[in-house]
């Protein structure tokens, strides 16, 4: 015998009863009639479990024989508009219930995604932005909404944009900024990028340099992959060269230790605090600015403690760097 059930709107044709169809019963078939079953399971009684659905007595009774027909089971046995549950039924409720209470569990996490006092914002921001910039943002917003919750993520600019179009972060504080499609990016700064060398090198007592000045010199870099190194490559090209990077690493201050060591020259943002050994120099040619920028993707809704705090991080544009 053929039938039918509705599911969003989209009807599906039953091609054989569920209970032919053994484990691989697709769960968006049980889904809509579980909290019926359980409604009238609870209460024993099938008219006030209709008043509590807010649904028509009739409909109510038919969508449970429905369950049972396609389960191939009696989950009821009927004295009138009294029930009772059968054995499988209350095999059947106790995973209901489970079933149910889980899923109010997820709709509450939900909500909480976006409750506008106590939500939660994941937000994405380059290492370099971690020691200063971002811990003032967090500061200067969490004055104004004290039980927003944070997941901050520090990683390089191509694995977060990755995470930003899957969904896994909402906003990325990046650089350089993306130029696509499906993302928007607006400038927020412009950071100097200065050439690090050994204290001892032999251009150590310049204060300003030409970038071409270096390009026999062994440099240390950060990985393939980060905004600096693209910057990096992008800078040696326009000055004429290719870097040699003999040491890599993910770590700005890591670098800045290589490069006291004696091991290379590095460019890199400006130190917060001086390291000893180290000497920064003004690059005069090319320019080495990086353009600092807050991404999110195009078209997608963003709860509202997302939107207060991409605006927040938006009206901070021209002060993100108020240390450099």
């Amino acid at each position: 015998m053929h039938g039918c059930w509705t599911i969003d709107a989209v009807t599906y044709e039953q091609r054989q009863p569920l209970a032919e169809l053994g484990p691989d019963v697709p769960a968006a078939v049980l889904a809509p009639r579980l909290a019926q079953f359980a409604a009238v399971a609870r209460l024993e009684h099938v008219t006030r479990a209709a008043q509590l659905l807010a649904m028509p007595q009739p409909t109510l009774s038919r969508a449970v024989a429905r369950l049972e027909e396609e389960l191939g089971v009696d989950l009821l046995a009927r004295q009138g508009r009294t029930v009772r549950l059968t054995r499988a039924g209350r095999v059947l409720l106790e995973s209901a219930e489970r079933a149910l209470a889980e899923l109010e569990r997820g709709a509450e996490a939900a909500r909480a995604e976006a409750d506008p006092e106590a939500g939660r914002v994941a937000f994405g921001f380059l290492h370099t932005m971690g020691t200063d910039a971002v811990p003032a943002l967090l500061r200067g917003f969490r004055a104004g909404y004290p039980r927003v919750r944070f997941q901050l993520v520090q990683e390089y600019v191509a694995a977060m944009l990755d995470r930003l179009r899957a969904g896994e972060l909402d906003l990325c504080l990046v650089s350089p900024l993306p130029d696509a499609p499906d993302l928007v990016a607006r400038p927020l700064d412009e950071q100097r990028l200065h050439l690090a060398v050994p204290a001892d090198h032999r251009l150590a007592a310049r204060r300003r340099i030409r970038l071409a000045e270096v390009a026999e010199e062994p440099f240390v870099a950060v990985e393939q992959g980060y905004g600096l190194r693209v910057l990096l490559d992008s800078f040696c090209a326009e000055a004429g060269f290719t870097p040699r990077v003999a040491f890599e690493g993910e770590e700005v201050e890591t670098l800045r230790g290589l490069v006291a060591a004696g091991l290379g020259v590095a460019l890199l943002p400006p130190a917060l605090v001086p390291r000893p050994g180290v000497v920064e120099l003004d690059v005069t040619a090319p320019r080495t600015r990086r353009a600092i920028g807050l991404a999110w993707v195009a078209g997608r809704p963003a709860t509202r403690p997302v939107a207060a705090f991409r605006d927040f991080v938006l009206s901070r544009r021209g002060r993100l760097l108020d240390h450099d």
